[in-house]
């Protein structure tokens, strides 16, 4: 398994409870494809956007790092790309020390 550093914002008019249904089940994706978390962070929170995005100036952000597959990462891109909750989202392979 590879490392791998997730960052993704939702937006920023979403209820409490539904970022943390997706949470959730971002979590439920990288455990059925075998993948452990390293090092989840709860979320940095509400934070101002650096340019507008879908004329939304603020966004939810959150980074995560942990162990996976090629399949965990093209499972989790296909379902961030379905969702209409998330603004921004960027998947990194992280190198080998």
């Amino acid at each position: 398994m590879r490392s791998y550093e997730m960052m993704f914002i939702l937006k920023p008019d979403l209820s409490e409870e539904v970022v943390t249904e997706t949470n959730d089940r971002l979590q439920t994706i990288i455990a059925e494809f075998g993948g452990e978390f390293t090092n989840q962070a709860d979320g940095w929170g509400k934070k101002r956007l650096a340019y507008s995005i879908q004329d939304y100036l603020e966004g939810i952000y959150f980074l995560w790092f942990f162990k996976g597959t090629a399949d965990t990462v093209q499972e989790l891109d296909r379902v961030i790309k379905l969702s209409d909750k998330f603004l921004r989202h960027m998947i990194i392979r992280q190198d080998e020390k």
